[in-house]
């Protein structure tokens, strides 16, 4: 008995017909003939010297052997493909997948996005707007960007600007809120998009690093962060709005904060990619756009004060 492997073509023809359970349709799958997917799986039982399958009537049965050997022949392929996909996105300067999550995307990236195209007429950007785990190399991306406190243990992490959260709302409803006392009598819209984050942020923990005894008047709530915004953005009440996701609509004037005491979160949005990645062409000018673009509103971040987070 011999440890040398068979041949990858083989190989290839036993998985493919492993997972399928039906030699046909295996064949479809590799583009090739039932006769040529049954010659190569001969050709495996020979070098095995055992069989692989069963064959019945009308359909086929993995042996012991052929359970043994199928779930290590169907990972090595999942894994050479997917080392594949890495060696070819190495060699593509145009082409740059971004995942962000759905808040991020809309309120961060989406007004932005014009500028980079304008600036790089030469990258064609692709988005996925997620919040789930990534797998670059199973899932085609080059670049995550990941709200959080970390870490990122094997990856390229940049840390962005420190984040925040401020009460924001239209400048109509300012006028009728001019203290934070005032807000006693106001519609407080909850995010429960950061209630992960320790320490706690919220209404009441902002309330109390300003030293204000407030039972919060809690309006409507949301699961995304950019829900809570649009529906401040409409004058249902006032948010608590994350640095990264409002710093725009204050900078444009849609939005005012007009108590600038702003409550860190202990988390940050991160520039992720995978280690070495972060010197292809493409990656390094969208990660050198995002910074730009940061320093673009970094007077209005200047101009806040920061709290004292209460003892929790």
């Amino acid at each position: 008995m011999s440890n040398t492997l068979p041949p990858l073509t083989a190989l290839r023809a036993f998985d493919a017909a492993a997972r399928h359970m039906s030699f046909a349709r295996a064949a479809d799958e590799l583009n090739v003939t039932p006769a040529a997917l049954s010659f190569q799986i001969k050709s495996l039982e020979d070098h095995l010297g055992a069989p692989v399958f069963r064959r019945l009537n009308r359909a086929v049965e993995l042996t012991d052997a052929g359970r043994a050997l199928a779930p290590d022949a169907q990972a090595a392929f999942e894994t050479l493909t997917a080392g594949w996909r890495v060696a070819l996105r190495t060699q593509d300067h145009q082409t740059l997948t971004v995942t962000a999550g759905p808040a991020f995307t809309a309120k961060w990236l989406a007004p932005r996005l014009y500028e980079f195209a304008q600036e790089h007429p030469e990258i064609e950007l692709r988005f996925s707007a997620s919040l789930r785990m990534m797998d670059f190399a199973r899932d085609d991306v080059d670049v995550a960007i990941r709200f959080g406190q970390g870490p990122d243990e094997g990856l390229y992490s940049l840390p962005l600007a420190a984040e925040w959260v401020v009460p924001v709302m239209t400048p109509e409803l300012a006028a009728r809120h001019p203290t934070a006392q005032s807000l006693s009598d106001a519609v407080l819209i909850v995010d429960k998009s950061i209630d992960f984050v320790r320490p706690v942020v919220n209404w009441q923990t902002w309330f109390d690093a300003m030293g204000v005894p407030m039972t919060p008047n809690y309006g409507p709530q949301f699961s995304q962060a950019d829900h809570a915004i649009d529906a401040a953005l409409a004058g249902v009440g006032v948010a608590l709005g994350r640095r990264a996701l409002v710093i725009k609509d204050l900078a444009d004037g849609r939005l005012v904060a007009p108590y600038p005491f702003v409550l860190p979160t202990g988390g940050r949005f991160r520039f992720i990619c995978p280690l070495g990645a972060e010197t292809r062409p493409q990656v390094q000018a969208f990660q050198n756009w995002i910074l730009q673009e940061i320093e673009k509103t970094a007077h209005i971040a200047d101009a806040m004060t920061a709290l004292e987070p209460p003892n929790q």
